[in-house]
């Protein structure tokens, strides 16, 4: 990590981590007293709590390096956003995708109830695993066998749930990265299928889960096509602590679960045709560098983020100088020795997150064609799709 940006990555990842200790011991403490008493007082007490911590990572994007994001949707969709439960499902295009789907959420008025299915190993992140664990996001092995009951399990405990939620869902199953794309143009050839341009080949096992739990209580599908201009860099974790800005074009459509097909074949079918057309989508953003048609609508940049992490920033630096005083930490080689320690393990935890949210760099592994089955995969190359991604 270079120097100029340890200096920037150190006080901030201190302010967010002492945040989120704090932040994990009331949803600890919640999750204790509270939820075997009343799950639906522990839900709507975690969703203010979680929140304040989130909030740190959207002032990271609207204050902090000031990233640009472009919401293109029709009046009544952009309108309903927050008002209703939904299930988002995007592509992954980008190291901060995550943190978009945040900052959209901030805005609608959900964000301490946004969740998401990730990989099981986010978990175990401290601070913001820990808090995402809390808040009930949906943790999968990447295995369907050992993925399946886990996901149906979760999925029926969202539905009564008492604010209206987004679960997001990212079917490519992986971030998108030149490898990856040639790997999935390779295995499109070798089985007759449209081949992408865009975006990854969406594995859709966990999607037909997710309609075939969520029809009766989600109303709607948020399709949510993300895009990076050509004028901008691409965002990554790195150029938000060092306070650079990007763009990111964000085409949301709202489409309602109750005309899905009704049998699993023909929901798979759907997504993978919604994927085709993500990719005509995409090929027209690369043309006029923006989405055309539909209205841009004004996202704004709320000061509530400022205010929270401005608010932490005072009790933090408080809570530090009184400890100072108190144990006269810095009076002996010893003391400064641990509270050097201390901020090497800050530094590693930021390195991790960092990390954790960059694309994957390794080249997939080769895929060889193969006779396709009915349902368009084969089990060999299923399991190398599986390694690769």
């Amino acid at each position: 990590m270079a120097i100029a940006a340890a200096a920037v990555i150190v006080p901030l990842g201190l302010l967010f981590f002492i945040s989120g200790l704090v932040v994990n011991l009331i949803q600890a403490v919640c999750y204790v007293l509270i939820r075997p008493l009343s799950k639906n007082t522990y839900r709507k007490i975690n969703r203010v709590v979680a929140e304040l911590l989130w909030l740190e990572l959207v002032w990271l994007v609207d204050w902090w390096a000031g990233v640009k994001i472009k919401v293109f949707a029709d009046h009544e969709s952009f309108n309903l956003m927050g008002k209703e439960h939904a299930l988002v499902l995007a592509n992954h295009r980008s190291d901060i995708d995550w943190l978009v789907g945040w900052v959209l959420a901030q805005r609608s008025g959900c964000l301490g109830s946004a969740l998401a299915v990730m990989k099981k190993s986010s978990k175990f992140l401290p601070v913001i695993g820990w808090s995402m664990w809390f808040s009930e996001y949906l943790f999968l092995e990447r295995s369907w066998a050992k993925d399946e009951n886990t996901l149906k399990a979760g999925l029926q405990r969202l539905k009564d749930f008492p604010q209206p939620f987004w679960l997001a869902l990212f079917v490519e199953g992986t971030r998108f990265t030149q490898a990856k794309l040639l790997a999935a143009q390779e295995y499109a050839t070798s089985q007759g299928l449209p081949i992408p341009r865009n975006v990854l080949i969406p594995r859709t096992k966990g999607f037909v889960s997710a309609v075939s739990h969520m029809r009766s209580f989600v109303p709607a599908i948020y399709d949510m096509t993300v895009a990076i201009p050509k004028t901008s860099p691409s965002p990554t974790m790195v150029r938000l602590f060092k306070g650079q800005s990007s763009v990111v074009h964000v085409h949301l459509k709202r489409r309602l679960m109750k005309e899905l097909p009704a049998t699993d074949e023909a929901v798979a079918q759907w997504c993978k045709d919604l994927f085709v057309e993500k990719d005509k989508l995409l090929d027209k953003h690369i043309a006029e560098d923006s989405f055309s048609d539909q209205p841009l609508q004004d996202l704004g940049r709320p000061i509530k983020s400022l205010l929270v992490v401005i608010s932490w920033a005072c009790l933090v630096a408080y809570g530090a100088l009184k400890f100072l005083q108190w144990s006269s930490l810095l009076s002996s080689w010893k003391g400064i020795a641990l509270s050097a320690f201390g901020l090497a393990i800050v530094t590693f935890l930021m390195q991790i997150l960092i990390l954790f949210s960059q694309s994957e760099r390794s080249t997939p592994a080769k895929v060889a064609p193969g006779k396709p089955k009915n349902d368009g995969e084969s089990s060999e190359l299923e399991a190398r799709r599986d390694k690769q991604q």
